[in-house]
């Protein structure tokens, strides 16, 4: 079981110094807060019983009605809720405005929670722990409804299927990643008599490499997958690790080998020698063709699905990763990269123009680890940091939510990257970004305005005093469930991995090559 004292660890990953590294600036915002008079939640201080704890992830709610709900879990196992819009007075400390903004909170674990991730219309949360275990619970009810247990070593990361959220992708520091399946019933029981689900698949030592342990001589090599992502394509997983920087690819219908794999440098895979550095988090944008991957060489690297062979289609610099806890995510228009950094700063880059400095969002007083971006409330943005605080950003609202629900870019066949999606990669610079209006799909939605500094700004936002009093469960609102669930979920839990012969389709690649 993972020991969850970091500030050993990060003492001595601030007195490392990385020869020859500047963080650039940038010329034309110097500086930016989350102020809560002009942020609506602005800043809150992540702390149980007055005790305070560092966050470990954040996560906006999915659906277009609860976007505004945040969920932070931090280092003793708890898990908070937290209103974004309510409107917080300016003069309060943090701590008064967690318990302003907070709506709930309740230990889930009994150890560190590095990752969550909401499914079925924001009703159920998953949360992967330190415990070696993951939690289905019910949001609403705060009632855990289902044990996974199998991994043996701290759970890393989780993703959910894009269409059928039954189905779950975890990746661990054991070295394996598991899949489950939510339908199929408890069959074990844990030391305490507690039923718990098995997994319906699991790849043992999927980032294992015996080149990287001879180049360490004799030092144990850390195997650990540090990020898992279900894609876009129904069948495809992609896997990272600690162990280097490379990024592979799984069919789930046959895991025995991988389908292929991207890394920053493709000359090097046939190299014996050289320096290899670990991968801190994977994301991907609304429409699966780009994904991102923060290296712990200083970088992000943004690929292309359809490109994999050819490696990186950009490169992102400005970032200090000088530790696994820090993430990044790439917006769901595919517009933006959002990362935190081991100097007390998140960063903002446009994707159409690496070369350009990042936007420098000053505030936190220690290093940035998790970071989110709202889904349908364009421009908002949480950071989280060891200063015990989470924080949310919004540089601007553009008539407010999008009507479009983020369940709409995610279709099997119509899964295509949208126009601003197609320009990034173009060689010619593209049109301004200020002549970009605000539409009523988040991926046809620009919120920086960057020539002009006094546009990051949000308008003041105030929740009715009958809603601040709610429970958490009467504040999500009631959708009319439309679960697009592949053929093979209908029949047996684990069919997923054997579907109809008429299902073609082998890899991602394929998928948006015969979709195109």
């Amino acid at each position: 079981m993972e020991s969850c004292n970091r500030s050993s660890l990060f003492r001595d990953l601030k007195e490392r110094e990385l020869n020859g590294f500047r963080v650039r600036k940038r010329p034309y915002i110097d500086y930016l807060s989350s102020d809560s008079s002009d942020f609506g939640a602005g800043v809150v201080s992540i702390e149980h019983n007055g005790a305070v704890n560092p966050p470990l992830a954040v996560s906006f709610c999915k659906s277009n009605r609860n976007s505004h709900f945040l969920a932070v879990s931090d280092e003793d196992g708890y898990v908070s809720f937290y209103d974004t819009r309510r409107k917080l007075p300016s003069f309060t400390s943090c701590r008064e405005n967690a318990a302003e903004a907070r709506i709930c909170d309740w230990v889930a674990h009994s150890n560190a929670i590095f990752d969550i991730c909401w499914i079925k219309d924001d009703s159920r949360l998953l949360t992967a722990s330190g415990d070696q275990s993951v939690k289905l619970w019910d949001a609403e009810k705060r009632e855990c409804l289902n044990f996974l247990m199998g991994h043996t070593g701290s759970v890393k990361s989780l993703c959910s299927h894009p269409s059928s959220s039954d189905l779950i992708v975890s990746g661990s520091r054991d070295g394996s990643f598991a899949l489950w399946d939510l339908r199929c019933k408890p069959s074990s029981k844990n030391k305490h008599g507690e039923p718990f689900l098995n997994p319906i698949a699991v790849v043992e030592g999927a980032h294992t490499s015996n080149q990287v342990q001879r180049l360490r001589k004799r030092k144990a090599a850390s195997t650990s997958i540090t990020s898992v992502l279900y894609l876009k394509d129904e069948i495809s997983v992609v896997s990272a690790g600690a162990v280097d920087s490379v990024l592979k690819f799984w069919d789930t219908r046959n895991l025995k080998t991988m389908i292929t794999e991207a890394r920053p440098h493709p000359e090097q895979s046939t190299k014996k020698k050289g320096t290899f550095h670990g991968i801190s988090c994977l994301s991907q944008d609304a429409n699966g063709v780009f994904l991102t991957a923060s290296c712990m060489d200083n970088r992000i690297y943004l690929y292309n699905v359809l490109q994999l062979e050819k490696g990186p289609v950009k490169t992102f610099h400005g970032s200090r990763i000088e530790s696994f806890y820090i993430k990044s995510a790439i917006s769901p228009d595919a517009v933006h990269i959002l990362g935190g950094s081991s100097d007390g700063n998140a960063y903002v880059w446009q994707v159409n123009k690496p070369q350009v400095d990042p936007i420098t969002l000053n505030g936190h007083d220690g290093e940035v680890t998790a970071v989110d971006w709202c889904q349908s409330e364009v421009g908002k943005i949480a950071t989280a940091s060891d200063d015990f605080t989470a924080r949310i950003w919004n540089f601007q609202k553009c008539g407010g939510s999008s009507s479009r629900s983020p369940s709409s870019i995610r279709r099997r066949v119509t899964a295509f990257p949208n126009m601003e999606g197609r320009k990034l990669f173009m060689d010619e610079d593209p049109m301004d970004i200020t002549k970009v209006a605000c539409s009523s799909g988040p991926s046809e939605e620009v919120f920086i305005k960057y020539s002009s500094p006094e546009w990051i700004k949000m308008p003041e936002i105030s929740t009715p005093e009958s809603i601040t009093k709610l429970s958490f469960g009467s504040l999500l609102k009631e959708e009319s469930e439309v679960e697009k669930t592949p053929e093979a979920a209908l029949r047996s839990p684990s069919s997923v991995l054997n579907p109809p012969s008429s299902l073609k389709r082998r890899t991602i690649r394929d998928y948006f090559l015969a979709a195109s």
